[in-house]
């Protein structure tokens, strides 16, 4: 069983679009009524059904796997509630005390409805993980579900009051 451990920020720059080049997402999510989340994504040239339980502080339990892009195309057409979700996401290699041990910055600057929206987040291996924060890094915003891929579906950053 996979385990999913992730930080989430606001970003204060762009300067993480001179250290990675994006990738078009497009993603979706078949509505569930348990708390649980099943996403559709197609991220570049390759497609994956992601299933994920509700989170325990910032861990929860993450299935994910490959499928076929035609198939997720009709899945996000067929069966994925609307609006959904399109970014490009920057992945910039991140270090720790230790120095480099294969962790990641995913930058996810979002289109559309969410437009205006920037949020790095970081997988780590174990919650007391410890990591540098770039200086393009901001606000931490993890367990803020307002934040979650899925809930900007249903309430768009466009539509958040007081937004910047």
């Amino acid at each position: 069983m996979g385990k999913e451990i992730e930080r989430k920020f606001l970003v204060k720059s762009d300067v993480y679009k001179s250290l990675a080049q994006g990738t078009h997402y497009h993603q979706g999510y078949i509505p569930t009524v348990n708390g649980m989340t099943v996403r559709i994504r197609i991220a570049g040239e390759k497609a994956f059904i992601t299933l994920k339980t509700r989170a325990l502080g910032i861990t929860r339990h993450e299935f994910e796997y490959p499928i076929p892009i035609e198939e997720a195309q009709q899945m996000l057409d067929l069966m994925c509630a609307k609006p959904q979700i399109e970014k490009y996401r920057y992945v910039v290699p991140a270090s720790t005390p230790e120095g480099d041990n294969g962790l990641c910055w995913e930058v996810d600057e979002f289109l559309g409805d969410n437009q205006g929206l920037t949020i790095a987040e970081i997988e780590v291996p174990a919650e007391d993980t410890v990591f540098d924060i770039p200086e393009w890094v901001g606000e931490e915003v993890t367990g803020d579900k307002c934040y979650y891929n899925s809930n900007l579906c249903k309430f768009p950053y466009k539509e958040w009051k007081n937004n910047n």
